[in-house]
């Protein structure tokens, strides 16, 4: 009998405990099936419509399980959970929004649900409404964000100290290094983007990729959306022309794909957490699950014989 590594693997049934986020229009059938295919667990968004279609073409690509995000600002019709069973998702991150609007009809349907948080508060009443797990993601993250939000280093152990359920971090992980942090602050399992957006497997255009590659630890910005909202990008000169204007930066999605897929880096905003300076390279989704994996064991084998030794003397 296999024994999987820890709560998070039992439940999404992957060996691995690295899942790849749900990107709109990025977190698509190749992408997903890359990362599932190498041990971790691909995500489908399904807020646009290719997403949703890649749910029925990402089982040519793979065989292993996949998952599916439903970010709930944008969808709330009861019939996606249909569509999720109709493609054999037994797995899905449920986002911006009142996790209780999905949650036990993703349970009837027989799919674990796991709610993304922000705050220690929207992590107790995702819990109180019967969530499985949690992924628990910093302000360093990527996409939309509380003007008012907590760094992963604050949040997850926070959020680890109150709940029962397993947990995930996300923001601000890309590396060996910082996945085994996250396990130190409570977490058993992570959530990357941006180093998946970077990776060979990718659709998006080299110059995207390059913008992140070129990218320091200063090179992003927060620009508002309105309210406590907020979105993460790195500084190209468009972000910085919507910086200095201080208006809302949503219309700046519009044309986004654009960006993503054309490699016009002046026609929207490029979202990425705040890792793009810890970034140098493009290897495969399988080169970066199985490099994480191996070098997070070696840091927390190591960590622990440095600090025992130190004990002993």
């Amino acid at each position: 009998m296999t024994v999987l590594p820890n709560r998070i693997c039992a439940l999404t049934g992957v060996e691995i405990p690295i899942i790849q986020a749900p990107m709109t229009f990025i977190a698509g059938a190749d992408l997903a099936a890359a990362v599932s295919n190498a041990g971790g667990l691909g995500i489908i968004e399904t807020t646009s419509d290719q997403g949703r279609a890649d749910l029925r073409r990402v089982r040519d690509l793979t065989d292993r399980p996949v998952g599916a995000n439903i970010a709930l600002l944008f969808n709330r019709d009861p019939a996606m959970v249909d569509i999720l069973v109709d493609n054999n998702i037994t797995f899905v991150t449920t986002s911006a929004g009142d996790a209780s609007l999905f949650v036990d009809r993703l349970h009837d349907a027989g799919i674990n649900v796991f709610h993304v948080v922000g705050t220690l508060a929207d992590a107790k009443k995702a819990v109180d409404a019967g969530v499985d797990g949690l992924v628990v993601e910093g302000v360093e993250g990527g996409g939309f964000k509380n003007r008012f939000g907590a760094s992963t280093m604050v949040l997850l152990p926070l959020i680890a100290a109150n709940v029962d359920v397993p947990v995930v971090a996300a923001g601000g992980i890309c590396d060996a290094r910082s996945m085994a942090a996250a396990f130190v602050l409570g977490a058993e399992g992570v959530q990357m983007g941006t180093r998946f957006l970077a990776c060979a497997d990718s659709p998006v255009h080299v110059n995207f990729k390059d913008a992140v590659l070129e990218a320091d630890e200063t090179s992003t910005v927060m620009l508002p959306l309105g309210g406590r909202r907020m979105m993460r990008v790195i500084r190209t000169p468009a972000a910085d022309r919507h910086d200095a204007s201080g208006a809302p930066a949503a219309d700046a999605l519009n044309s986004v794909q654009q960006l993503y897929f054309d490699g016009d880096m002046d026609a929207s905003v490029a979202n990425t957490g705040q890792v793009p300076g810890r970034i140098s390279t493009l290897p495969s989704a399988a080169e970066i699950i199985a490099d994480m994996w191996t070098g997070c064991r070696e840091v927390l084998a190591s960590t622990a014989r440095q600090w025992a030794s130190s004990d002993a003397q």
